[in-house]
């Protein structure tokens, strides 16, 4: 038989710091989130068919209080920070063993202001650990076990070391412009279309990029006049275990937090014709958006999605996990060639076989202290 369980697209309802547990049944045909406490709540009903057993979550769609920025020692203006953080997954059996485990989670990698480099595995034997690209967007941790009997944990845990440099903006702005959409590179497409809960053909978006710093000359001023009209179009509102609502639902709504804010201002930008993307890091996401200079290379900016407008730069120091919210993926089901986009890489577990027993992940994304 084959278990599929499917977590929806809801903020996950731990802090960012904590370890996250899932556990699947096929006895109680539910999925339940455990926070670290210990509280568990139903969460998704499970459904029956012949296959393999599947599981999708969304564990890192997560959106954080504001209020745990406010003294946060992973904030520096102008200057940097090296980090070790721990990433993978732990896998419990109970009841009875299973075979062919396949787990995946997003790790960090490196981009122009992250170096990342591993500095310890916590593996177990029989366990097999490899990272794969994810296009251009990330990178995930694949992690196989072929047998993993009833009673026995199983762990992969990779330790990275994280070069994290905070972003100042530019001192002259007046060199950037405004890309043409006809003449960027295929591959940013993804960045000028709707995606996931960015609705960026609909009507209210598009009437506010038409509107939103029109009449701004310079491009700068224009990508900041949206991003200032976004911020107080959204009222911040700390929404945590809550579903998120799309850009337009935000745009109707008045109030988001980072996952909201975040994609109301790449809608409208994209609305507009500016490349924009959602970054994502642990607990949080704000967004960049893409201007040329004047000798027409291209270049990436972020600003900060709550808390007090910070746009061009960014001082959150913590790893980045993906950039970009428009990745098309495999779909859930067994044995599917069907793809579907997703908003961020899901963490996952496939399993081929097993009895009618209890597989328990603990997908892990937390700081060494």
């Amino acid at each position: 038989m084959r278990l599929s369980l499917l977590a929806g697209l809801n903020r996950a309802s731990v802090p960012w710091s904590a370890a996250i547990h899932r556990r699947f049944s096929r006895r109680s045909k539910s999925l339940v989130r455990r926070s670290k406490s210990g509280d568990e709540s139903p969460h998704s009903k499970a459904s029956f068919a012949l296959g393999l057993f599947v599981f999708w979550s969304s564990l890192a769609l997560a959106a954080p209080a504001r209020g745990q920025f406010d003294a946060d020692p992973l904030r520096a203006p102008g200057g940097a920070a090296v980090q070790r953080w721990r990433f993978g997954v732990v896998l419990t059996a109970s009841g009875g063993a299973f075979k062919g485990i396949t787990a995946t989670t997003t790790v960090p990698t490196d981009w122009p202001e992250q170096r990342v480099r591993v500095v310890g595995k916590d593996v177990s034997p029989g366990v097999k650990i490899s990272e794969q690209p994810v296009e251009e967007f990330g990178r995930q941790m694949v992690v196989r076990i072929p047998y993993l009997a009833s009673g026995v944990e199983a762990r992969a845990i990779v330790t990275y070391e994280i070069q994290r440099r905070a972003q100042s903006a530019p001192e002259d702005t007046d060199i950037y412009l405004l890309p043409d959409p006809k003449r960027l590179q295929r591959k940013m497409a993804v960045y000028l279309a709707p995606g996931p809960l960015i609705e960026s053909a609909h009507p209210e978006i598009k009437a506010a990029a038409k509107q939103v710093g029109a009449d701004e000359p310079k491009a700068w001023e224009r990508v900041k006049a949206i991003y200032l009209w976004v911020k107080g179009k959204i009222e911040y509102e700390d929404n945590r275990g809550k579903e998120i609502k799309s850009a337009a639902e935000a745009l109707q709504a008045g109030k988001g937090d980072c996952d909201e804010i975040t994609s109301l201002f790449v809608a409208v930008c994209r609305a507009a014709g500016i490349p924009a993307r959602t970054v994502r890091v642990p607990g949080h996401c704000y967004p960049e958006f893409y201007l040329l200079d004047d000798q027409g290379e291209g270049h990436w900016f972020p600003c900060e999605s709550t808390g007090a407008p910070i746009f061009g730069a960014m001082p959150n120091l913590r790893p980045i996990l993906q950039k970009g919210d428009n990745v098309l993926l495999p779909a859930p089901e067994a044995r599917s060639k069907r793809k579907i986009r997703y908003r961020f890489f899901p963490d996952e577990v496939r399993v081929a076989d097993g009895p009618r027993g209890t597989l328990e992940p603990q997908f892990i994304c937390e700081p060494v202290k």
